[in-house]
Order: structure tokens, then sequence, then C-alpha cells
């Protein structure tokens, strides 16, 4: 610590704090709310979001490190939830809103898209010319 930093920097130091391990349990509850934050962003989207379990389980271990912790979960989510969804709102099944429903296929995420249908102009009509619409 000597060698590598500051005087300055090493008096700022107080002391140095040991850290156990996570639990499966708290990876599990560290998905969870990693999981409801993309699941708030895509509902802005009109996106409606599901995942299986055991979506959520791959996430949990492909996402901790025992000297890490959970810091590579976020990486995880962006590289294989995120990129993939952001393509599909910005270019493909979920332009318009819609739902996805995420599973696990050969051990990565696999995504099944739902457009939300558009009104055909029949119905556009119908809701136009009506005295409520």
């Amino acid at each position: 610590v000597e060698q590598t930093f500051s005087p300055e920097f090493r008096n700022r130091l107080d002391g140095i704090v040991y850290f156990n391990p996570l639990d499966p349990l708290t990876v599990g509850h560290v998905v969870g709310k990693q999981l409801l934050e993309l699941e708030s962003q895509l509902l802005a989207k009109s996106v409606e979001l599901e995942i299986d379990a055991e979506v959520r389980e791959w996430l949990a271990h492909k996402g901790y490190d025992r000297l890490l912790g959970a810091r590579p979960l976020q990486r995880v989510i962006q590289d294989e939830l995120k990129k993939p969804l952001a393509q599909e709102i910005l270019f493909g099944e979920l332009e318009d809103g819609g739902s996805v429903h995420i599973t696990l296929r050969d051990d990565k995420p696999h995504f099944e898209f739902r457009k939300i249908p558009k009104p055909s102009k029949e119905t556009e009509a119908e809701t136009s010319g009506s005295p409520n619409g």
C-alpha cells in the first residue's frame, strides 16, 4: 500500500474492512433488485417483462464471483439482457411496445417477443366515429 498510494491518500484510510462472501439467497435478492430496475425501464417503453426462475438462477451464477461479489452481475445483465432488448425496442419486435418472456435455452437467455397488435383502420374509424371517441 505504501509503495502504491501517496501519503495524502493513505492518511484518508481508516482501516481494513473484510467482507464475507455473499450467500446464494443474498445473490438472488441482488438479481431480483436488478431485474426490477430493468422491468421499470422497459415499462417506460411499453414493454412488459416476464423472466423464468431458471434465468434468474443463471444470472445469479454468471453474475457472482467469490472475490468480487455481485459486481459482475450488472455487466452480465447488460450484455445478456439489455443489449438484445434494446435492439428489439429500437429496430425490431418491440418498436411499438409489447411483451417479452425470457427463458433459458442452451445455457443462454432466449427471448420470446409478442407485439402489441396495431389497431386496424376499421377499428380506428369505428373509435373515432363513436360518440365517446
